[in-house]
């Protein structure tokens, strides 16, 4: 399986996380799709990782069995 681009993550989550990429919400912590880095990790996740506007960054595990966005 190739790795997923922050687009198909999207793609796969619109269910499960429908507001986690909404427009209102990237736009209130000042990122944009293009924003968002995509790094596989060794259990099968992939780590998704993006620049806030006032400092700090929104982190993420992408679960793509379950399609889900996890914390840990």
């Amino acid at each position: 399986m190739r790795k997923p681009t922050i687009h198909d993550i999207k793609r796969a989550t619109a269910e499960t996380s429908p507001y986690f990429f909404s427009r209102e919400t990237l736009k209130f912590f000042g990122q944009t799709m293009k924003s968002f880095k995509v790094q596989k990790c060794d259990d099968g996740r992939y780590f998704i990782q993006a620049p806030r506007k006032h400092g700090g960054y929104t982190t993420r595990y992408f679960n793509p069995s379950n399609h889900k966005l996890e914390t840990e």
